[in-house]
C-alpha cells in the first residue's frame, strides 16, 4: 500500500480510537502484518504509534483536567507487574480457549456500552480510596488479559473504570489513555532492543498519529457527551469480539 493511502488511515485511526481511551494500536499491527510488514516491524511500528498518539491525547486531556491519577498510578504499576505472569500462563492455559471465553466477556461488555441508559455518568462517585484500591485490582487483572494475549489493556481498562469504579465515561477514556502512553512506549523500547527499527517509516506516520490523536482529544472533550463515546467504544469492542472469536475457532 502507498504511504499516501497508509498515512491517512493511521492519521483516520488516531483521531477515532483516542477518542475513546485508545490509541490506535488496535488498527495498527494487523494492518501493518496484512500490508506485509515483517512482525517485529508491524509490533514495534505499531506500539510507537499508539504511544505517540496517546501522548498527544492525554496532553490533552491533561490540561482540561480529565485524567483521574489518582486510579490511574496504581493501576498502572499493577499492571504493569501482572502482565510477566499473564505471559506466563500462557504455557498452562490454552490461548485459544481463554479467547473464546474473552470474546463472551467484550461482546456482553460491547452490548452494555451500546445499549445502556447513563451509567458511569449518573452513577455516585466512589471515594478515593475505594477507586485506588480498585484501580489497582483493575491493573491485576487487566495485566493479567493483556500478558497473557499479548494485546495493549484499553479495551478493558475502560468498561472496567466506568461500571466497576463509577467513573465517568469521558474521565474512563482520558485516564485510559494515559495508562497506554506507558504500556506502549515500554513495549516499543522492548521491542526496539531485540529489533531493527525502521525510522524512515515510523517518523512520518508518527506525526500523522500524533496530529490524529490530537485532534481526537479535542473533539471528545469539547464536543462529544458520555453517552456518545460509549458508543463508539462499543463498536470498537465489537470489532475486537470478532478478532478474538476467529482466534479461538
Amino acid at each position: 500500500m502507498s504511504l499516501f493511502l497508509l498515512l491517512p488511515i493511521i492519521f483516520i485511526s488516531s483521531f477515532i480510537l483516542t477518542m475513546v481511551g485508545l490509541g490506535g494500536g488496535l488498527i495498527f499491527s494487523p494492518l501493518f502484518v496484512l500490508l506485509g510488514f515483517p512482525v517485529s516491524t508491524a509490533v514495534s511500528a505499531s506500539l510507537f504509534l499508539n504511544g505517540t498518539a496517546a501522548l498527544s491525547a492525554a496532553v490533552t486531556y491533561y490540561r482540561k483536567k480529565m485524567i483521574d491519577v489518582r486510579t490511574a498510578i496504581p493501576l498502572l504499576i499493577s499492571s504493569t507487574a501482572a502482565a510477566p505472569f499473564g505471559a506466563m500462563l500462557t504455557s498452562i492455559i490454552p490461548v485459544r480457549l481463554f479467547s473464546g471465553i474473552l470474546a463472551a466477556v467484550i461482546l456482553a461488555a460491547a452490548a452494555r456500552m451500546l445499549f445502556s441508559g447513563k451509567a458511569g455518568d449518573s452513577a455516585s462517585p466512589k471515594s478515593v480510596r475505594f477507586r485506588v484500591i480498585g484501580g489497582a485490582g483493575i491493573g491485576i487483572v487487566v495485566g493479567l488479559m493483556a500478558g497473557l494475549l499479548g494485546i495493549g489493556g484499553g479495551v478493558f481498562i475502560v468498561p472496567l473504570l466506568i461500571y466497576v469504579l463509577g467513573m465517568p465515561t469521558k474521565t474512563s477514556a482520558a485516564t485510559s489513555i494515559f495508562i497506554v502512553v506507558f504500556s506502549s512506549f515500554s513495549g516499543f523500547i522492548a521491542h526496539a532492543s531485540l529489533a531493527s527499527i525502521d525510522w524512515k517509516f515510523i517518523l512520518p506516520a508518527a506525526i500523522f498519529s500524533f496530529v490524529g490523536g490530537r485532534l481526537g482529544a479535542k473533539v471528545m472533550s469539547e464536543r462529544l457527551k458520555g453517552r456518545r463515546v460509549r458508543q463508539i467504544f462499543g463498536v470498537v469492542l465489537l470489532i475486537f469480539f470478532l478478532k478474538l472469536l476467529q482466534n479461538s475457532l
